[in-house]
């Protein structure tokens, strides 16, 4: 079945830097593309950023274009967010999430406090 485990969150201090992971088993990932999702405490789960199955194309919600790369390694099924110059109200919950065979799934998520 389909799986995805987040890891690398934590508490950062405001202007640092996290690397996010995800990783994806139970179907062929280069084949799909893959998103990060994040969900403040009281608001909506929004969009943060998206690729492609090959990596050749990125989607960047505009509140984090110029601080977050997305990118993604297909030998290791794993889709990285870099996250730089974090602000307080990048706090949130992260998910990874891929759309498979008509189905979405979801990772369960990795906690990010930004925070000094």
């Amino acid at each position: 079945q389909v799986q995805l485990v987040e890891s690398g969150g934590g508490l950062v201090q405001p202007g640092g830097s996290l690397r996010l992971s995800c990783a994806g088993s139970g179907f062929t990932f280069s084949t799909y593309a893959m998103s990060w999702y994040r969900q403040a405490p009281g608001k909506e789960r929004e969009l943060v950023a998206d690729i492609t199955g090959d990596g050749r194309s990125t989607n960047y919600a505009a509140f984090v274009k110029g601080r977050f790369t997305i990118s993604r390694d297909n030998g290791k099924n794993t889709v990285y967010l870099q996250m730089n110059s974090l602000k307080p109200e990048d706090t949130a919950v992260y998910f990874c999430k891929v759309r498979y065979l008509f189905s979405t799934y979801w990772g369960q998520g990795t906690q990010v406090t930004v925070s000094s």
